[in-house]
């Protein structure tokens, strides 16, 4: 197979990533009902950082319901994939840090290293929705973090998060016309 055709093969068998993406909506209304909640800020970040932990089993969960093999090693892309997923755990420590240093930052952080993060997957995917939504989520968390609270910026991303992920389901029905 060509290039092109290992990028369309996985965007098709993985349905370019949706299983992520709502699981993605899941997790940012967990931090959006963390964000909340009448605690110390140290404590919502901390819990922040634990409204990630269910993203694999929920991704999962997505997969089987739309049928996806998240872990299928037919496409060697696949492998590719898994390394830009790795990329972001190397940003989260950036996260960690703004964790302890600027704590009302955190989740605008956050938030902008989930969009970045998403950049080389419109590539993988032939994807302009990843494209379009890796940019908006990292400057919109920017310029809502920087404006308003970790609230808003929750709120935001969990909305976005639904329009991306319906973007996606309308380009995984256009590819399989």
């Amino acid at each position: 197979m060509t290039l092109e055709e290992l990028k369309n093969d996985i965007s098709l068998t993985q349905k370019k990533g949706l299983p992520f993406i709502i699981a993605s909506v899941v997790i940012w209304c967990l931090i959006m009902i963390v964000s909340l909640l009448d605690i110390p800020v140290m404590k919502k970040n901390m819990l922040v950082f634990c409204c990630s932990v269910p993203l694999m089993p929920i991704s999962m969960l997505v997969a089987k319901i739309i049928k996806v093999d998240i872990f299928s090693k037919k496409n060697p892309l696949g492998n590719l994939g898994f390394l830009f997923t790795m990329n972001q755990l190397l940003y989260l420590l950036i996260v960690m840090w703004v964790y302890s240093a600027v704590p009302e930052k955190m989740v605008m952080v956050y938030a902008m290293v989930f969009g970045a993060h998403l950049l080389p997957y419109s590539w993988l995917y032939n994807s302009k929705a990843y494209l379009v939504f890796a940019i908006a989520i990292s400057v919109i968390s920017l310029i809502l973090g920087n404006v308003f609270n970790a609230l808003v910026v929750s709120m935001a991303l969990f909305v976005i998060e639904i329009v991306f992920a319906f973007i996606l389901i309308r380009e995984v029905k256009a590819m399989n016309k």
